[in-house]
This record gives structure tokens, C-alpha cells and sequence, in this order.
């Protein structure tokens, strides 16, 4: 997939999974239509591109403290944020937002390592090592 267009599309779709896996699987979090998760998912790819840099970027030596679980922290108060913003989606609590971040990382490192496993080609069979031709037809004085 060298489209551009395509890769943001299977990036929301992805996030799009993720946001309904949520809010299936944790207690708290719902949407109430199709478009609504459409905005969500909208929202949540703006806040990841633009807010979560500069979080990260502020908090670093907790998440370098913490060894990683800062990032957790941030994904789930951008999951919360838009949960405040969205009518139609509702996020509970932090608590709520923990696990639906937590969900929607795993939705997304699961599904992003699966689709460049299978858009990766297979690699090319090895060649056969080249023999160096000896020249003897030069005469050294």
C-alpha cells in the first residue's frame, strides 16, 4: 500500500475497530450511531497527530520513569478528552479510559503488525556467491 490515502483509511478503519472493541468489551464506554463513532475516530486520529507529541514531549522524563506506562496515561486522557467532547460517545470515568485506551493499543499494534506481515513480499531466494576471475596476464617489474 504506497497510497497515502489508502494507509489513513486503514488507520481509521483500525482505530474504528478499536473504539468498537471498547466499547463492547469495557463497562462505560458507548457510542450512540455510526456517526458518531465516524467523528470519534476522526477526533481521536487529530488529537494522536497533533496532542500527543507535545504531551509526550512535556512528560518525558515521567515516561521514561515509568518505563512506558506514561504513554498509556496520555492515550487514555486523549480517549477521555474526546469522550467529553463527542455527544454521543460516553466515557465514565479515567477508569473506563485506561481500558479503553488499553483496548484500542492492542487493537492497533495487533492489527498494524498483521497488515505489514502481509504486505511485505517474500524476500528474493539468495544468488549464487560470483567467483573472482584471477587475471594473470599482467606482469609486475
Amino acid at each position: 500500500m504506497n497510497n497515502p490515502f489508502v494507509n489513513l483509511l486503514v488507520r481509521w478503519m483500525v482505530l474504528a475497530l478499536g473504539v468498537v472493541l471498547s466499547a463492547t468489551l469495557v463497562p462505560g464506554i458507548h457510542y450512540d450511531t455510526a456517526g458518531t463513532l465516524a467523528v470519534v475516530v476522526i477526533l481521536l486520529s487529530f488529537f494522536n497527530a497533533v496532542l500527543k507529541p507535545l504531551m509526550v514531549l512535556f512528560t518525558l522524563p515521567f515516561i521514561v520513569l515509568s518505563l512506558g506506562v506514561g504513554v498509556w496515561i496520555i492515550n487514555a486522557l486523549l480517549f477521555y478528552f474526546v469522550g467529553k467532547l463527542v455527544d454521543g460517545f460516553h466515557v465514565a470515568g479515567f477508569g473506563s479510559a485506561l481500558l479503553g485506551a488499553l483496548v484500542v493499543s492492542l487493537t492497533n499494534l495487533i492489527l498494524t503488525r498483521m497488515l505489514k506481515t502481509a504486505a511485505v513480499p517474500p524476500p528474493p531466494p539468495p544468488r549464487a556467491p560470483r567467483r573472482e576471475e584471477k587475471r594473470d596476464d599482467v606482469i609486475d617489474i
